[in-house]
């Protein structure tokens, strides 16, 4: 009896430790309803003050995605609701989706290697300030390089010798551009810009060419945008521009072949450069109102002016993408480089470039991924990017959890930054991690 008593004492506390246990890995697991919830009450105190027109969000982790959410509209004209084929021009989070995940390729191939400069790589920067920058500087913004430059401005003049912009508002200055306004005389340079094509010319927007003889004059003032502060972090766009020169003078293709042929692997399709190649414009949401340069509204062509001088293919900018397709890179990421059983990335690679190295200076910086120091919102390992544009996306390898979140906050304006001020999707990275 003492025996079947003991039996029975044994098997109810070993029940009850398993259901503790369950209990215990229960809170550690993802709430998909409360984190929906949570993220619709956050989603609809936005689009009520007006952060952006619409969104797309996908919550996922390495196996599954978990909810994926289409909120709003593609602008304030409330004509075209938000869906999941529409892709929203991602700005900076290029740097990682683009020409990162190509010079991963590269170097988990054996054909690049991070110590490989400048100079020896790309023949107009032999001899110059910058020959002997490296991938590892420029992939971890430690280049020295000021932060961006604005090619485009040099192809504006006004016949008068106006400045082109003005911070106050006249009848010479009358719109509105970011925090300044615009000389309504603005002049095109028509030795390097036309706006009927040209044979050898570039396309930079629907209605614009470039002369590519320009390109020697960008190439001579990135040579000489040192800043002698090497060493130390300056995000700029120049180093994935540069990026961009080294992987295409090493492989002999260009940005856009060598991310399709990863893309293809994956088997994503709305994600490339100038989407109007390979998408309707209907499912491009359109950015900002721009008074400045184009004269437009931007739709289907890059946001970014660096990126648009580059025929829309650059290395700090330029892809445009669902967040569908982001998710599959996500889980290709938090599985080790690996999606569906196939190797896309070298498992090493991928920890290395996801890492922190140089958290002992103070930098905390991926290999063109973005870190965090780690606060209220971030943790040490998490990683991934954002764009100017109002796009996110982050990965934390120890919860298995990934968040993308698209939206087009610059349309029609990029003076409107009330999503930063609200902390807005910081706030849901922090939810879905707790």
């Amino acid at each position: 009896m003492k025996k079947i008593t003991a039996g029975i004492i044994l098997i109810s506390m070993t029940f009850l430790g398993i259901n503790a246990y369950s209990q215990k890995k229960s809170k550690k697991s993802f709430d998909v309803k409360r984190n929906e919830v949570y993220i619709d009450s956050m989603m609809t105190n936005a689009l009520e003050k007006g952060f952006f027109p619409g969104a797309q969000i996908i919550v996922g982790n390495k196996d599954a995605v978990l909810i994926s959410k289409n909120y709003g509209f593609q602008d304030y004209s409330k004509k075209q609701p938000v869906k999941s084929d529409d892709v929203y021009d991602l700005a900076s989070m290029s740097k990682v989706l683009g020409a990162t995940l190509v010079t991963m390729r590269l170097v988990g191939e054996d054909k690049i290697k991070l110590t490989d400069k400048v100079g020896d790589l790309v023949e107009v920067y032999k001899n110059t300030p910058i020959a002997d920058l490296t991938f590892f500087e420029l992939l971890t913004h430690t280049s020295g390089l000021k932060a961006s430059i604005t090619f485009y401005q040099s192809l504006l003049s006004t016949p008068d010798g106006l400045p082109l912009l003005s911070k106050e508002k006249s009848d010479v200055y009358p719109d509105l551009f970011d925090t300044m306004y615009v000389n309504k005389n603005i002049v095109y340079d028509a030795n390097y810009l036309s706006f009927t094509p040209k044979e050898n010319w570039v396309q930079i927007y629907k209605n614009m060419w470039l002369n590519p003889e320009f390109y020697k004059t960008v190439y001579e003032q990135i040579s000489t945008a040192n800043t002698n502060t090497r060493g130390k972090y300056v995000y700029s766009d120049l180093n994935l521009l540069l990026v961009k020169q080294m992987i295409e003078a090493k492989t002999g293709l260009k940005l856009d072949e060598l991310t399709k042929e990863i893309y293809t692997e994956l088997g994503i399709s709305k994600i490339g450069y100038n989407p109007l190649k390979w998408t309707s414009l209907e499912n491009v949401t359109p950015t900002e109102l721009d008074n400045f340069f184009r004269k437009d509204t931007i739709r289907g062509y890059v946001h970014d002016e660096a990126a648009a001088i580059f025929g829309g293919v650059s290395g700090n900018a330029g892809l445009f993408a669902n967040a569908q397709s982001i998710s599959v890179i996500c889980q290709m990421l938090l599985n080790d480089g690996k999606y569906q059983g196939k190797e896309i990335l070298k498992a090493t690679v991928v920890k290395e470039f996801t890492s922190s190295p140089l958290t002992k200076e103070g930098i905390y910086r991926g290999l063109g991924f973005d870190k965090r120091k780690p606060d209220e919102f971030f943790k040490a390992n998490d990683f991934g990017h954002t764009g100017f544009t109002g796009t996110f996306f982050f990965m934390n390898p120890d919860t298995n959890r990934f968040l993308i979140i698209l939206t087009n906050r610059v349309n029609p304006t990029r003076t409107n930054r009330l999503m930063y001020k609200d902390d807005f999707s910081a706030k849901i990275w922090r939810q879905i991690n707790n």
